[in-house]
Parts: C-alpha cells; structure tokens; sequence
C-alpha cells in the first residue's frame, strides 16, 4: 500500500530541495528520517517535515508500522514563481524571483 504527504508553496528552490531528496530515495522511512535530521541545509527540514506527515498519515490512516515504511519516491516539482522588484540607481529597478516548490513523499511498504 502506497501512502503520500505533500508540501505545496515551500519558499525554496526545486533544484536546491532536490539535491537532498535524491539521498532518501529508496531508503527505510526511519533511517531517512535519521539522515534528514543530520544534513545541515533548510531543504532537509522542509523534507523531514513532509516524510514525518507521510509516516503519520500511514500509521493513522491506514493502520502501518513506521518501521516497515520505505521512501519510494521524493519528488519535488516547481510551483509559481513570486516575482519582485529592487530599486536600482537612476529610478530603474532589477527584477527579483523567488521560487517555491512543492514535495511529494510516497511511502510504500515493504512488500
């Protein structure tokens, strides 16, 4: 059985949460949840955030052990880009970007 949790509108880079989400991909839901706690990056916090809702929703929706739980899929996809601008000099202004991602985590067990 598959279960999932998702964060949507995560104030962060894609490219940057992916390069965490790629290390948990595969491993048991609590080693990852171990691994996630020991990377010093905010891309680990908003994951380990995620994964702990995903572990939740399968333990009290449908009735499984977080020791059997493993991460079968971390996916991170761009959401809308807020857009801003800095006063720069002569009354001009330069644009600013600031991404936001949202993260699946899909849980299965070990069958």
């Amino acid at each position: 059985m598959e279960v999932k949790a998702i964060t949507k509108f995560a104030r962060m880079t894609p490219q940057k949460v992916r390069d965490v989400a790629r290390q948990i991909q595969g491993l048991p839901a609590l080693q990852a949840a171990d691994l996630l706690r020991f990377i010093p990056r905010k891309s680990a916090r908003l994951l380990l955030k995620t994964l702990n809702s995903a572990i939740a929703n399968a333990e009290n929706n449908n009735n499984l052990s977080a020791k059997d739980l493993v991460v079968s899929a971390a996916v991170v996809n761009q959401g809308p880009v807020l857009k801003r601008f800095r006063p720069a000099a002569k009354g001009s202004a330069h644009p600013i970007r600031k991404s936001t991602s949202h993260i699946t985590i899909v849980l299965s067990d070990k069958q």
